[in-house]
């Protein structure tokens, strides 16, 4: 191939990226704009806590689901083909939460939402995969992550403007601007030839998300109705992955320990990163008494300093391993909850400082542990691997949004985490933070435990030769 045939192909490369970068910007506005919208729909509606959280853990729920699902269906169909049927039933929930006159069509809205949007976050791994190499995907995962950061960084501030000055009905409007990637991701995206014996189980995914489903509303609602009938479906789905040939989620993925501990540490990692989105808009709204539009102007330099970070991030983990880059954010995660935690109802402007320690741990590893599993996993397997890999992320984000949301409802407790609280008035905000910064020191051991050995013997490795 000519030196001008690779230019043009890297340049190719790279507008692709950037388009999946600011499609995914909107994605993740999406989400976060709701979570800043979840008070005044709390309000409008009269809802418990719990309820409210479904517009949250909904869409989250189905858009785990989805990941894998898009993922599973991108080695059936073309790639270009799946995202535009993902972004037009976006474009139809978004349309239907719009018109929504009561609390069961805004959570109907976002389901379609959901099951539209989830095709980004196989996109977002599945074009890294196969447009970049081993040494340059780092770069392209900062993207990626640069642009997740932004949307999280510019989703309170929007869904504050208009929550405030116009109506949290017009947050769905505003998520049709995904629309404008679709021309251009049918331009740069290749016609890929497609499996033809690739097969999706549905009905794996139908029990996976029907036990999700019911064990959160077991916990929302105190079921144990619910939470029998979670069980069994549990069972059902552990039964459907170890007995089909082509399950929804393959078992054999588990044998594969690296891989294994990988994703649970992912996991633990992203549902304590959901604390930020969702949990301190309701600390700003509810203790502070900030308006939403407030709410976001706090949030955005912390968020807009990581989304800054995020392409660095990514030249890190190529340059120092992902390593430096995982204990540079668990430190800055853990920094940033423990001061929370003390620091909860504190002046707004102490918050704004402190949330930048937490959101550039919540940038910094993603992108360390996006890195670390797609090292775990054998070519065969990468892609599948990696939506399971997405769900479990957002599977966790769904129960710790759940799990906050019912700690919440609690209006009088004794429990008292962390004795050096300021204000006490916001006492189960400061118990989150401090039991989300003691999880953080959990994820710290079992990484370390699992994955230093390995880069030490990598480095001896490098030294020898």
């Amino acid at each position: 191939m000519s030196q001008t045939s690779l230019n043009a192909e890297q340049q190719h490369r790279e507008k692709l990226i950037l388009i999946l970068a600011f499609a995914l910007v909107i994605s993740v506005m999406n989400s976060t704009m709701f979570n800043m919208a979840i008070p005044t729909i709390t309000k409008e509606f009269n809802l418990q806590p719990s309820q409210a959280g479904w517009i949250v853990t909904g869409y989250i729920i189905v858009y785990a689901i989805g990941s894998v699902m898009y993922g599973k269906l991108a080695d059936r169909y073309k790639l270009k083909n799946l995202i535009s049927t993902g972004l037009i039933i976006f474009a139809v929930g978004s349309i239907i939460g719009f018109t929504a006159a009561n609390f069961e069509m805004i959570v109907a809205g976002r389901v379609l939402q959901a099951i539209g949007a989830s095709v980004m976050p196989a996109t977002s791994m599945i074009i890294p995969a196969r447009y970049f190499t081993l040494e340059t995907r780092g770069r392209a995962l900062g993207m990626t992550s640069a642009g997740m950061a932004l949307g999280t960084a510019l989703g309170p501030i929007v869904a504050g403007l208009v929550t405030s000055f116009i109506s949290w009905h017009y947050l769905f409007i505003i998520s049709l601007f995904a629309l404008v990637t679709l021309p251009f991701f049918r331009k740069y995206l290749n016609d890929e030839t497609p499996k033809e014996n690739a097969k999706t189980d549905l009905i794996g995914a139908g029990l996976l998300a029907g036990t999700l489903a019911l064990l959160l509303l077991a916990i929302t609602g105190s079921s144990l109705l619910c939470a029998i009938v979670g069980a069994l479906f549990l069972l059902l789905f552990v039964r459907r992955i170890t007995s089909t040939k082509e399950p929804f989620v393959q078992a054999t993925l588990f044998k594969n320990k690296n891989y294994t501990v990988a994703i649970i540490v992912s996991g633990l990692s992203s549902g304590i990163g959901f604390g930020i989105p969702y949990l301190t808009p309701l600390l700003l709204q509810g203790i502070n008494g900030l308006s939403p539009i407030l709410s976001g102007l706090i949030m955005f330099p912390s968020a807009l300093l990581a989304a800054a970070l995020g392409k660095k991030a990514g030249k890190i983990a190529d340059i120092k391993g992902n390593n430096f880059l995982t204990y540079t954010a668990l430190l800055s995660f853990f920094l940033g909850y423990s001061l929370l935690s003390f620091m909860a109802g504190l002046s707004p402007l102490i918050i704004m400082v402190v949330l930048i320690f937490a959101c550039i741990g919540q940038t910094f590893i993603q992108i360390a542990l996006a890195n670390t599993v797609s090292r775990t996993l054998p070519a065969e397997q990468a892609g599948v691997g990696m939506g399971v890999f997405m769900m479990i992320n957002f599977i966790a984000g769904a129960t710790d949004t759940t799990l906050i949301s019912k700690v919440l409802e609690i209006k009088h407790t004794t429990l008292h985490l962390n004795p050096f609280l300021q204000d006490q008035d916001s006492l189960n905000f400061s118990n989150i933070y401090a039991v989300l910064a003691l999880f953080i020191i959990v994820v710290s051991l079992i990484y370390t435990s699992n994955f230093r050995k390995a880069s030490k013997l990598k480095f001896h490795s490098k030294n020898i030769n």
